[in-house]
């Protein structure tokens, strides 16, 4: 896995990646679609803006998805390819995307939680094709990610310490 660090969008691979997010997020009824690499830095944002601190939400949320990588192990799963947390009114999903990056999506009560799981069943599998173009176009698709929570433990420090 890399980091975006060491890969970056082209104009058009942003538009295909919005294109995707725009439809997804209609055909859903979510608020929000957020793109996290691995590494906690904040890829892309689609919908309504976040009423949050997007670094600190992205740190945390690559850790919650590496956290529950680790889980999954330990049951014997290889991963678990998507997560929910519902809450009373807001709720997330978080799915893998190209085994980089983490789609975030923020929905309440306008949305089912079974619309937002079908939606992005068909979305993570566009975006698995433009990121791996991508990473096949500037070579990272053998890249090892290093130090995959560096950034999000700075981030849980400065929130709680």
């Amino acid at each position: 896995m890399a980091g975006a660090a060491s890969w970056s969008f082209n104009e058009n691979d942003f538009k295909q990646i919005q294109t995707h997010l725009q439809a997804f997020l209609r055909d859903s009824n979510a608020r929000c679609a957020l793109l996290v690499d691995r590494n906690g830095q904040l890829v892309a944002t689609v919908g309504e803006t976040p009423q949050f601190d997007p670094t600190a939400f992205a740190s945390l949320t690559a850790a919650d998805f590496s956290a529950n990588d680790q889980l999954a192990k330990m049951i014997g799963e290889a991963e678990f390819a998507s997560l929910v947390h519902q809450g009373e009114r807001e709720s997330m999903y978080l799915a893998d995307v190209a085994k980089r990056v983490i789609l975030v999506v923020l929905f309440d009560q306008r949305a089912t939680l079974g619309l937002v799981k079908l939606k992005a069943k068909s979305v993570v599998g566009e975006l698995n094709k433009v990121f791996a173009e991508m990473f096949n176009r500037v070579g990272t698709g053998q890249a090892q990610q290093k130090g995959l929570l560096e950034g999000a433990e700075d981030e849980i420090d400065k929130l709680f310490g």
